[in-house]
């Protein structure tokens, strides 16, 4: 039986989903993509008794990474994101924070990932897959040993992400969906960045982008 579980957290003005995903024996977890309640994550952590010990980013659009400071400093923890999503990170107009109403917020990851790395994290062994499309630096988190994929933004459940925000790409979310996340086995279950898990199997069979195969 896997040791991983997964708790979904529905949050912010656009209903992200945020993942705090732990191992049920160490209780040592990574927090994806905090969306704007750190005050919400910290009670639910205490409510698990979980220790997070990283912040992983699928990309950096405002209703994905607002709370991501205060977990950092929170927890003591690094926030992981690709190294070409960086500069959005950093530049409060590209992440489009304060656009609903909320703080700017701009700040650099701990750690800059590119495509094929893999992390040893929370005794699980994750491979970040680059994604671009939704944004330049769009990450997949793909965590082999229990057939999960944290797809973000990038794919949802029979739909996909828009790519007429900054650095946004219809070519290349087509391409990363078909030559990349449609690579991985039908019985993966994804994690999406908004709305209701699926597997790959169901979105090759469902979702419109699959007519591009």
């Amino acid at each position: 039986m896997s040791d991983m579980r997964v708790k979904t957290c529905v949050l912010g003005a656009v209903s992200t989903n945020c993942f705090l995903v732990y191992h049920d024996t160490t209780k040592e977890a990574v927090i994806i993509d905090p969306a704007d309640n750190a005050h919400y994550i910290l009670n639910k952590c205490s409510e698990l008794g979980i220790s997070p010990r990283a912040v992983l980013l699928t990309h950096g659009h405002f209703d994905h990474i607002m709370a991501a400071e205060d977990l950092r400093r929170a927890f003591h923890i690094k926030i992981y994101a690709s190294e070409t999503e960086d500069a959005m990170l950093a530049d409060g107009g590209l992440n489009m924070s304060g656009s609903w109403g909320g703080m700017q917020t701009s700040f650099h990851a701990d750690v800059l990932l590119k495509d094929g790395d893999e992390l040893d994290l929370i005794g699980f062994c994750w491979k970040v897959i680059e994604t671009p499309g939704h944004t330049s630096g769009s990450v997949c988190y793909y965590v082999p040993g229990e057939e999960v994929v944290f797809a973000g933004d990038t794919l949802f459940c029979e739909s996909y992400g828009r790519t007429d925000l900054p650095t946004g790409s219809s070519s290349q979310i087509v391409d990363s969906i078909v030559n990349k996340v449609f690579h991985l086995p039908d019985d993966t279950m994804v994690y999406p960045g908004h709305g209701e898990t699926t597997t790959i199997g169901h979105e090759k069979q469902s979702n419109p982008i699959a007519f591009y195969r």
